[in-house]
């Protein structure tokens, strides 16, 4: 008797975006209109990291953290050189920046997201914009960050507006566990 398949792949159109220097751009997007605070959770416990990236990605097929052990986790989030920014609003967690400088010279947003709650509040190029500020504080050349169709519809333009420019695109066969409930596609949620 074979056992049935524990994931499944789903197709997806990765956008690769850069960001070669410090942005010199016009004023940053407005602060929220709420008490707000980013700080970074220094060796975060995994279960307050997998409440946050399960809250946050699970209409977008955030899962590739969640099939990795707590061993792995706790190895790569309690490394000094990946840093976990937390944005609390009203006193209450909104949202993650997940940020990789493990590679010398290099950046990476490897996670960006706000709890379902909070998004559509314009509080995310607020939020992005001091992501990057905090990134560009470490010691690096360039900043990379990407997105896919799996994202939110706005997530590619929302880079491009704050200073990324795209440098390549793939198709990827993103494997998903077959007891995770695929979102409904939104409007607009096409190759981006």
């Amino acid at each position: 008797m074979t056992k049935p398949p524990r994931e499944r792949n789903v197709t997806a159109t990765v956008t690769f975006l850069e960001m070669t220097g410090k942005p010199a751009g016009g004023p940053p997007p407005p602060r929220p209109m709420m008490k707000v605070a980013i700080l970074r959770a220094e060796q975060p416990p995994i279960h307050f990291y997998k409440y946050l990236y399960s809250e946050i990605g699970r209409d977008y097929c955030w899962v590739e953290r969640l099939m990795r052990s707590d061993a792995e986790l706790t190895e790569m989030l309690h490394n000094p050189r990946v840093h976990l920014y937390v944005l609390y609003l009203g006193g209450v967690p909104a949202g993650i920046a997940e940020c990789d400088f493990r590679k010398d010279g290099y950046g990476y947003i490897a996670y960006f997201g706000l709890i379902p709650e909070f998004v559509g509040r314009r509080i995310a190029p607020w939020f992005l914009n001091q992501t990057i500020e905090m990134c560009w504080s470490q010691p690096i050349n360039k900043l990379l960050v990407n997105t896919c169709t799996l994202d939110h519809p706005r997530a590619l333009p929302l880079y491009q507006r704050a200073g990324f420019s795209a440098y390549g695109r793939e198709e990827r066969l993103i494997p998903i566990p077959t007891d995770f409930v695929l979102p409904e596609p939104r409007p607009g949620s096409g190759p981006q």
